[in-house]
């Protein structure tokens, strides 16, 4: 099956990542990747852990528009954001937004009461269940905070980290909350993204799950995106091909990339 699109990617802008976006524009095109966009990090008051999440989007732009001009015959590039979502920031997301001419804004929530479930510190003292649920009453707390972004990000973030990951986790475990974060979604325009950060981390689905997704369109979602969040070459569209056989079992036909903020429908 042709990858043909890959939305989810960071480059040394971010401060998880030492790659330059170049070495990871050539590596899309080595893949034969058609659409690529760039999110590098943008987490302000990032306080967990000793990496800064935040980029001078000027530099930004700058560097990105010279390897758009550089690449154009060979892949589809778009310049991307993903902000680190946390209810009080919506201000500061607000003037990032409209400062400069994204194409796309992926919204994810990396952080739970200034915890990221990435580190053990975030499950210390209670049981996984609790923490799980928190996680998904933050992401429902930022919808309602904050929408102007295009897609939201690997919905389940917090299982990749959980002390047993999915084991015992089921969408119909937290289904109430889930299929609310779902509903206020599709409200308010925002796409869902399959991220296959799921398969790297060992969990053997991707973030979110198959019964989420299907969810999404059985409650009239449509807007899908593809993401590997790679930050190194030998991730990108990583797995792809079975999240391409995935959205084809969930009765998906086609799943979108941007362009100036507006989604661009793909075949399977």
């Amino acid at each position: 099956m042709k990858i043909l699109s890959d939305y989810h990617v960071h480059t040394s802008f971010s401060g998880d990542c030492n790659i330059s976006a170049e070495v990871m524009i050539e590596g899309a095109i080595a893949r034969g990747i058609s659409y690529l966009c760039l999110t590098d990090h943008m987490d302000y008051d990032y306080t967990d852990g000793a990496a800064c999440f935040e980029f001078d989007p000027t530099e930004y732009f700058r560097r990105l528009l010279l390897m758009k001009e550089k690449y154009a015959k060979q892949i589809d590039l778009a310049i991307g954001i993903e902000l680190g979502l946390q209810p009080y920031l919506s201000k500061k997301h607000h003037n990032l937004v409209f400062s400069h001419s994204f194409d796309f804004i992926l919204g994810s929530v990396h952080l739970v009461h200034c915890k990221d479930p990435y580190f053990p510190a975030y499950f210390k003292g209670r049981e996984e269940e609790e923490a799980y649920l928190e996680y998904f009453q933050c992401v429902l707390q930022n919808l309602e905070a904050y929408s102007n972004f295009d897609v939201f990000g690997h919905l389940d973030y917090v299982v990749r980290y959980g002390p047993n990951q999915n084991t015992y986790y089921s969408y119909q475990k937290y289904r109430e909350i889930i299929d609310e974060i779902l509903r206020s979604l599709i409200k308010k325009d925002i796409g869902l993204e399959i991220n296959t950060g799921g398969y790297k981390y060992g969990l053997g689905v991707p973030n979110p799950y198959k019964d989420v997704i299907l969810r999404y369109r059985e409650l009239g979602g449509k807007i899908i995106t593809l993401g590997s969040d790679a930050h190194d070459p030998q991730f990108l569209a990583y797995e792809f091909d079975r999240v391409y056989a995935l959205l084809e079992e969930c009765g998906y036909h086609s799943y979108y990339i941007f362009h100036n903020r507006t989604p661009e429908e793909i075949g399977l």
